[in-house]
């Protein structure tokens, strides 16, 4: 199964960098492979979030996100294009709070056959764009940027 890490400083507080990753109804606005992002069931740090992304085609799936505690998010698949799709980020507070470390991590197995090697390209080659728009954005949100 493919999988990838990648970390990043930013220049916002941790605050911010996870107001952003759960502003699930943002996502269209500032990751443009994302087509649709509609949150179909939430509870108390949990979210059921409906995703349609265009990545070569168009697919479709859920993903059960949980955030535990301020600086932690873990996600798995409830249904949809992907034989696996889970991951999470993991923030530190850098700088007495005013930048964030994040680390973001995925496994991703896809429902038909594509070569291990092309999947682990393309999403070593994803990662660094998707966490640098998320860090973007975060930065654009901070009060201190």
């Amino acid at each position: 199964m493919p999988s990838a890490r990648y970390q990043a400083e930013i220049d916002a507080s941790p605050d911010v960098v996870m107001s952003v990753i759960t502003d699930f109804d943002s996502y269209t606005r500032f990751l443009p492979e994302i087509e649709a992002c509609e949150i179909v069931r939430s509870g108390e740090d949990e979210w059921d979030v409906r995703f349609t992304v265009r990545i070569v085609k168009r697919l479709r799936y859920v993903l059960r996100l949980k955030q535990s505690g301020p600086l932690k998010i873990r996600w798995h698949l409830l249904e949809g294009a992907f034989k696996v799709n889970s991951g999470g980020w993991d923030l530190s507070s850098l700088a007495d709070g005013t930048r964030t470390h994040v680390n973001y991590f995925i496994d991703l197995q896809v429902g038909i056959f594509v070569p291990s090697s092309i999947m682990r390209n393309a999403i070593g080659r994803s990662l660094p764009d998707t966490v640098g728009r998320f860090k973007a954005e975060s930065e654009r949100r901070s009060p201190t940027s």
